[in-house]
């Protein structure tokens, strides 16, 4: 019998849990069970995932984050998962050299953005096409930016560019044991090819998925059933079942 799968979904920096809505109408019927962060960007309230109390029967526990998302979780939650899914991720966010030195000058800039609304608004529509580059901005899921930024919301999201900037290697708690799967944006603006070449050598037993021609916001139809497929195989659930995996 499959066990159980409780997941925990982190979205990233000027994201919202909005962004996992498809993934839950795609696998609720498999059996997930999710809990979704939050980190109340705009006028969604601040959510913090927890794993559920263990019941009768042991579930699996798989942690799915896209790009800041798993820097973003608390270690505790982290450090228990069995699976982890990482989605145009990193380590280290700003590569070493004169490459480093260009993504710190962005990261001011773009927090310098975020005192005034009008120009946080402006900033995040910019920073919206580069994440969605080279497909249409318009097939991003809603965000924080469709609705009102107040300074909460901005100080929030200086906060976590502060955080953004400071990665220095994998998020606190990652478990060493887990099974990983890297999923890579071939023409990602946001994550440099350096940095993601970091994480690959930071989790060198990973399994690796590169999506040649898409963005950061990883915009291909078919991403949730490649993602479901690799989950279902190592959970061993129905999916892999009916295709003989």
């Amino acid at each position: 019998m499959t066990a159980p799968l409780d997941v925990i979904a982190m979205h990233g920096w000027a994201s919202d849990a909005r962004c996992w809505h498809p993934w839950r109408l795609a696998t609720e019927p498999l059996g997930w069970r999710w809990q979704v962060g939050e980190r109340g960007y705009g006028e969604l309230a601040p959510r913090r995932p927890e794993w559920p109390e263990a019941g009768e029967e042991e579930a699996k526990r798989l942690v799915i984050g896209h790009s800041l998302g798993p820097h973003l979780l608390p270690a505790e939650v982290l450090r228990r998962a069995d699976a982890v899914v990482l989605l145009a991720s990193f380590a280290n966010f700003v590569p070493p050299g004169r490459s480093g030195r260009r993504a710190r000058a962005g990261v001011a800039g773009m927090a310098a953005s975020l005192v005034e609304e009008e120009q946080a608004r402006t900033m995040l529509a910019n920073f919206a096409s580069q994440v969605a580059a080279p497909q249409p901005v318009e097939l991003l899921p809603p965000g924080p930016a469709d609705g009102p930024l107040d300074e909460e919301s901005r100080v929030r999201l200086r906060q976590d560019l502060g955080m953004l900037e400071r990665c220095a290697g994998l998020p606190d708690g990652f478990p060493p044991a887990a099974r990983v799967l890297i999923v890579e944006a071939g023409e990602d603006r946001i994550v440099e090819a350096e940095t993601r070449a970091g994480l690959r050598r930071a989790l060198p037993e990973a399994e690796v998925i590169n999506l040649p021609g898409t963005g950061h916001a990883l915009l291909v139809p078919d991403l949730v059933g490649r993602v479901v497929a690799w989950v279902e195989s190592w959970r061993g659930g129905p999916e892999a079942q009916s295709s003989g995996r």
